[in-house]
């Protein structure tokens, strides 16, 4: 008896040396993670629109149109002089589970360029999203994201009519094509608000981030 409860309390030692040991662990690594995400993220916006100078985070004002997909993050984009469009970092669910992608879109409402960040699909099929070796135009060397780029947004946006596939990895193609067009529409919608209400965008969404009135024919403002 006395031999059992001598074992468990070493194993509860251990089990404890080893949580607190994990929890330092995490505690060092998660804000490289994070600083190293973020780094993605900006040099991934950065691709989208080379001539970005700014991004301001929009993310409170655009909401995405289905449940199936969300938005961790939504930006205005502009230059030094003027609005670029607006870029979302979205999450829905592809055949290997989640899917993280960074779609772009500029002031004529078309996609300025796609970047998947995160996909966990089959290696050497759907993976292949990832892949900037991988061409769904071998002659043009286009890959499957790269081929949304000056795609506009009245297109039909249907795998194997206007938008190629990946080889063998149809589940795939139709699940990031459909995480593309909600948060290419949402990022139009968020575009075309702005337009309507005589607003520039960045007056905009300051105001309904703040329950202000936005002032109409504002002139954008330069911040992050």
């Amino acid at each position: 008896m006395k031999g059992n409860a001598r074992l468990g309390f070493i194993l509860a030692m251990f089990a404890a040396v080893g949580c607190g040991t994990l929890a330092v662990v995490q505690g060092i690594t998660a804000p490289a993670i994070a600083m190293q995400s973020e780094k993605a993220l900006n040099e991934s916006l950065t691709i989208l629109f080379p001539e970005a100078a700014s991004f301001e985070d929009i993310t409170e004002t655009l909401k995405p149109t289905s449940e199936t997909v969300s938005f961790e993050k939504a930006y205005l984009v502009k230059s030094a002089a003027a609005p670029l469009g607006v870029a979302v970092k979205a999450v829905g669910s592809s055949y290997g589970g989640t899917a993280k992608l960074l779609v772009g879109v500029s002031l004529t409402r078309s996609i300025a360029g796609v970047s998947v960040l995160q996909l966990a699909d089959t290696a050497g099929l759907g993976q292949n999203a990832m892949n900037d070796a991988y061409y769904v135009n071998k002659a043009e060397k286009i890959t499957f994201p790269g081929q949304f780029k000056g795609k506009y947004l009245t297109d039909a946006f249907e795998v194997k009519k206007d938008v190629v596939a990946i080889t063998a990895a149809t589940i795939s193609s139709k699940a990031l094509t459909g995480i593309v067009k909600i948060a290419a529409d949402a990022a139009a919608a968020w575009l075309e608000n702005q337009t309507s209400a005589g607003a520039a965008p960045t007056d905009q969404a300051a105001a309904a981030a703040s329950g202000a009135p936005a002032q109409a024919g504002a002139a954008p403002t330069g911040g992050k």
